[in-house]
């Protein structure tokens, strides 16, 4: 089975060399997503994870699903206390559809400002 690998023109073209998506079978693997280049970016926790589910549903919309079909999520995350923030964002969009997730505490991402990143795994049907 040939693996796919699509960019999505809404989201810009990646600045490194990774492709936003990766389909293989009836699964959809992404990069991770931060809220670089959005208004979110110099936002808190919370709002950066708005930002990235944005991304990411927008992501999946071009597969015709939701944020919905999402199957795991992988929380990259650069202060313990945002965590409640970054929960608060994902239940208000998860709604009753909660994927499987793991959360992932680190030093930093590639711009100071930025507080969490998100990839994730979708099932395409």
């Amino acid at each position: 089975m040939p693996l796919v690998r699509k960019n999505i023109e809404e989201l810009g073209l990646p600045v490194g060399p990774y492709t936003h998506a990766v389909v293989h079978g009836n699964i959809l693997y992404t990069s991770g997503f931060t809220a670089f280049g959005t208004d979110a970016q110099a936002a808190g926790a919370g709002e950066q994870a708005h930002a990235v589910l944005d991304q990411l549903d927008l992501l999946a919309r071009d597969f015709n699903r939701s944020l919905a079909d999402l199957v795991k999520v992988t929380v990259f995350v650069t202060d313990p206390h945002d965590i409640p923030g970054i929960r608060t964002a994902l239940t208000e969009r998860y709604g009753r559809n909660v994927p499987a997730s793991s959360l992932v505490m680190i030093s930093g991402l590639f711009a100071p400002d930025l507080k969490v990143e998100i990839e994730a795994i979708f099932a395409l049907e």
